[in-house]
């Protein structure tokens, strides 16, 4: 374990020299490539904030509005069907949009239910075995102006059924 935190609080600094090392004995003007990388950062950054607002909002709309705990009850029955706890529905439906209020979800479950519960590791397994999957599917393509998408987002969904299968199993063990 010791070495696992000597290699932890050694690796940035090491990947750091060895960047800037490798650009020094290849010639390349370092800073400016620094610079030419934060501003094309910055210009990415300025092309999808009116999508992060967008999910932003309408995460907190949901939760706000009452339409989450609503949308959770209504599908309680289908979910209990397929051995889903019921609290884990407003976490399913809130992971594939945003991952801090996913967070948020979560942390409500841990205080409920405990982590050491069946809920608790579930929605722990769950929150690591799944993505969101509208959050990347707006940022990413949208960075790029990706406008077909083809089987993405029935790929994407049917890894998170998978990942949520998975993490209700894992959990039962």
């Amino acid at each position: 374990m010791s070495f696992l935190a000597f290699f932890s609080n050694i690796l940035v600094p090491l990947v750091l020299f060895y960047i800037i090392g490798f650009g020094v004995l290849s010639r390349r003007p370092v800073f400016d490539d620094f610079l030419k990388g934060a501003a094309d950062g910055i210009r990415t950054v300025a092309g999808i904030l009116p999508t992060l607002v967008g999910l932003m909002t309408a995460v907190g709309v949901l939760r706000a509005s009452g339409f989450l705990d609503f949308l959770g009850e209504v599908l309680t029955v289908p979910a209990s069907f397929l051995h889903v706890p019921p609290p884990l529905v407003p976490l399913l439906i809130i992971r594939l949009i945003s991952n801090s209020a996913a967070i948020g979800l979560l942390l409500d479950i841990f205080r409920e239910f405990g982590a050491d519960s069946f809920t608790g590791m579930a929605a722990s397994i769950l929150m690591s075995c799944t993505e969101t999957v509208f959050y990347c599917l707006s940022v990413y393509f949208g960075s790029v102006n990706v406008t077909k998408t083809r089987y993405t987002l029935a790929g994407a969904l049917i890894a998170t059924a998978a990942g949520t299968i998975a993490a209700i199993f894992l959990a039962s063990l």
